[in-house]
């Protein structure tokens, strides 16, 4: 039971973002874990780009063409001094990109639109299909409309018309530990109870890196969250915010189909890394609103 003294009386701040899903397939399970690892690699929402993780393996009885899959989401941002349908395009943009790069010139895979209430949709045929050089074809298969595009290893299959919706991404909490060993043990056990959660991802698993909005060098997008560094306390004196016997501060960020699902994963994350021996206490990256529109406070997750 998680004692509300472990926890700090503190928010974390999230904010809104355009997300997609879908449904991967392949042959074998050792090319979709490639797929999936690859597609979802690198966060970069923070460097304007798009960020992606694992939502959840499928047996052949979850995929349309029934062959093992995978879901996966994929997050972009929402820039407040543009249109959203200005957004929704460079989303598709850089979809388009981790597509083709990381999961077509795999061989002998599949994309599925896995977001049936969509909001709205992206046709896939001008920055994937095309890649077939206007030699590609649709067709229906399983029920679905979908793009064929020839490739050497024959064929990718992506369905044309890919939904997207609005989310909730950037929340997150901080795991306050002794040792490397509690970073390790924790943040392996928060993922696994988080993994559980329908609708949410974890785009950089355990983040050894938490950043802040503030920074001497705008060029390069945020940098570190210098008060919470440990090896700067001694330097920073006063300033350092890193409490007595912390030695590492791990953070999980969660991205989630609805504010009630990252909710949920929060909760259960922190659950199970408060159970090891060796976190002091559970806190979170809050930025006196300037990251984000919403506020999880971490106490009320625990009434």
């Amino acid at each position: 039971m998680v004692k509300k003294t472990q926890i700090e009386d503190t928010y974390a701040e999230a904010f809104e973002g355009i997300y997609s899903r879908v449904i991967v397939t392949a042959d074998d399970e050792e090319t979709l874990r490639k797929v999936a690892e690859d597609a979802t690699a690198t966060p970069s929402i923070v460097i304007g780009r798009i960020e992606g993780g694992i939502e959840k393996w499928l047996s052949r009885k979850e995929t349309p063409n029934k062959r093992k899959g995978v879901i996966l989401q994929f997050w972009g941002g929402i820039d407040p001094k543009k249109t959203f349908s200005d957004s929704v395009r460079k989303f598709e943009i850089e979809l388009s990109y981790r597509i083709r790069q990381d999961i077509l010139v795999k061989p002998f895979t599949a994309v599925f639109d896995a977001l049936p209430d969509a909001e709205g949709k992206m046709d896939m045929m001008e920055r994937v299909g095309h890649c077939g050089d206007g030699y590609e074809w649709t067709e229906k298969r399983y029920g679905r409309d979908v793009i064929v595009v020839p490739i050497m290893v024959p064929d990718f299959i992506i369905e044309r018309y890919l939904g997207y919706a609005h989310g909730v991404m950037g929340a997150n909490f901080w795991i306050m530990c002794k040792t490397k060993e509690t970073v390790k043990k924790a943040g392996e056990k928060a993922l696994q109870a988080i993994n559980e959660i329908e609708g949410v991802i974890t785009p950089f698993d355990v983040c050894s890196a938490g950043s802040k909005p503030e920074t001497r060098y705008p060029w390069i997008g945020p940098t570190t969250n210098h008060p919470y560094c440990p090896s700067l306390r001694r330097k920073l004196g006063e300033s350092s915010k890193v409490p007595k016997n912390v030695n590492h501060i791990p953070e999980i960020v969660i991205n989630g189909v609805s504010m009630q699902a990252v909710k949920e994963a929060m909760k259960v994350g922190i659950e199970a890394a408060i159970s090891v021996d060796g976190v002091m206490k559970i806190s979170a990256g809050n930025y006196g609103g300037k990251l984000g529109d919403y506020k999880i406070y971490l106490r009320e997750l625990f009434p």
